[in-house]
């Protein structure tokens, strides 16, 4: 199992114990992971420029299938663009043309083949649910945990391929192998707020009061996250309310990735 590692723009800087986790882990489930000098996904681009923000995630999948490499990352939105170029260059030939213009500056070619996965789907169908449980050394059997899935990896489905939009379990899998239990919460699905962060903040922190005050009525004891922008919507957005806001009470945001760590005895 070797992949790209596409790690996105913000894990870096702005999360930088999400990058640190995800590499511990795979490296303890022999998950090997290529550094390669990636751009931006394009995402943050789309609302300015779609050509743009396409061509960014051509630029990336031409970089992985030159080295023969499979992607893996474990943003949801850079999944879901990196996903979303593939099936638009695939039916749209002006913008493939538009494209691969661009591309051949650099002497690079629009991808043809390249597997575009988040780590979640690697952990089920790589590794295996069965396997992860056995390697589980500090089961978190005494933990609770409400999975909060993001928008990007779910919608549209025809497009991400990543679990049934409606019904997704592949999360709760993962989470209940490392021995926790899980919670079915009504806002489990619903976007976290954070594609509004910085044009319309009162919309978006809305939008993270209502699923904060939802996870606190599921009863569970923390929040997963497996994208980056969700885990500093909760995270940091919500640390910078006034001390007195009821919201900090509610189930602190864990990255799944640091669960991980803990169930399998890496930190």
């Amino acid at each position: 199992m070797n992949y790209a590692y596409f790690p996105g723009c913000k894990i870096p800087y702005h999360l930088p114990a999400y990058g640190k986790s995800v590499k511990n882990v795979c490296a303890a489930l022999d998950i090997g992971l290529t550094d390669i000098e990636f751009s931006c996904c394009g995402w943050p681009l789309r609302h300015r420029s779609f050509e743009a923000s396409m061509y960014a995630a051509a630029r990336n999948l031409a970089l992985a299938e030159r080295e023969n490499l499979p992607i893996m990352t474990p943003c949801k939105c850079c999944f879901g663009n990196l996903k979303h170029a593939q099936e638009r260059l695939a039916r749209d030939q002006r913008l493939y043309d538009l494209v691969a213009t661009k591309l051949a500056e650099e002497g690079l070619q629009p991808a043809k083949n390249v597997q575009v996965r988040h780590l979640l789907t690697v952990l089920d169908k790589d590794v295996g649910i069965k396997r992860l449980g056995q390697l589980v050394v500090h089961p978190l059997t005494d933990l609770t945990v409400a999975c909060h899935y993001g928008c990007h990896a779910l919608r549209p489905s025809t497009v991400t391929g990543f679990d049934d939009p409606f019904a997704p379990t592949l999360f709760e899998r993962i989470i209940q192998a490392l021995g926790a239990s899980t919670v079915d919460w009504d806002l489990r699905l619903e976007c976290c707020g954070y594609p509004l962060r910085g044009r319309d903040d009162v919309v978006s922190t809305a939008l993270m009061r209502k699923k904060l005050e939802n996870v606190r009525a599921s009863k569970a004891q923390i929040m997963a996250t497996a994208c980056t922008y969700c885990q500093m919507q909760f995270e940091q957005e919500r640390d910078k309310l006034p001390p007195d806001d009821p919201l900090h009470t509610a189930p602190k945001a864990v990255l799944f990735t640091q669960l991980m760590e803990k169930a399998l005895r890496l930190a």
